[in-house]
């Protein structure tokens, strides 16, 4: 199992160093975000055929990784291709300095990301590295439902923000319809959720430690790069976000206040 977490770590090594390589030359460090969906996909199709014989666990979590992670990625493109490099990351070059975040940036973010990238996708390792038969159980068909529930609140969250952020009558507006309605951050969640069906393919597999990937992800999304950065930004641009807060549940959903 290390040898294989080796080899696909030195894969996305490889990868991230030539994204950096090219965001220097464009001056963009954002275009590492449109890695971060199909940097799991190559991660999981790299374990899936360099693990062995193929079985039905191996390539359902092929399948829904590839669907989850070109989802993701391409909507991060359609969103941010054109519109320059995000606001964070020219936050970051001018603290640093723009004649040393070229370099600054590969160990701040690129190396970050690709670290990331292989600590969360362990519940992938411990599906396509487990000793045990590749049938699906009652457990694995669980996983499948709950992954349809998050991937329905991610995607559809992400696709009702952006038909709400094309209308030009919506500017300086909060989104508190759909599934905003009973949660400020329907995609969080439903990444999350994701996140946890793959935990529970683990386990279903055998491989119980692994699900430890599931715990950063979930940490990452509410504690450190998700809502709380998100809800500081909103709060200072946004002055009705503060009435959607008192109304709205956080991160799960639930019935608005009145």
């Amino acid at each position: 199992m290390m040898t294989l977490f080796l080899q696909a770590s030195l894969l996305i090594w490889v990868l991230v160093t030539l994204i950096w390589i090219w965001s220097i030359f464009i001056k963009n460090v954002s275009i590492i975000d449109l890695f971060w969906g199909f940097g799991f996909v190559v991660v999981n199709a790299f374990y899936v055929f360099m693990s062995g014989e193929l079985n039905p666990r191996k390539i359902l979590i092929l399948v829904l990784v590839t669907v989850w992670g070109l989802r993701l990625s391409i909507y991060l493109a359609s969103r941010n291709i054109g519109k320059g490099e995000d606001f964070r990351y020219q936050e970051f070059r001018r603290n640093y300095g723009a004649e040393r975040y070229w370099w600054f940036s590969y160990f701040q973010t690129f190396l970050l990301q690709g670290f990331l990238i292989m600590i969360v996708s362990l519940p992938l390792l411990g599906i396509s590295m487990s000793n045990q038969s590749g049938e699906l159980k009652i457990f694995d068909y669980f996983g499948i439902l709950i992954w349809m529930i998050g991937f329905t609140f991610e995607a559809g969250g992400d696709f009702q923000l952006s038909r709400f952020k094309r209308d030009t009558k919506n500017k300086g507006k909060v989104l508190n319809t759909g599934f905003w309605k009973y949660t400020r951050h329907p995609n969080y969640f439903g990444d999350s959720v994701v996140w946890w069906a793959y935990a529970i393919f683990s386990v279903a597999a055998g491989s119980y430690w692994q699900i430890m990937g599931s715990i950063v992800m979930t940490l990452l999304i509410i504690k450190v790069s998700g809502v709380v950065l998100l809800e500081k930004t909103l709060n200072k641009s946004k002055p009705q976000y503060r009435d959607y807060i008192q109304k709205t549940s956080s991160f799960f959903p639930w019935f608005p206040k009145k």
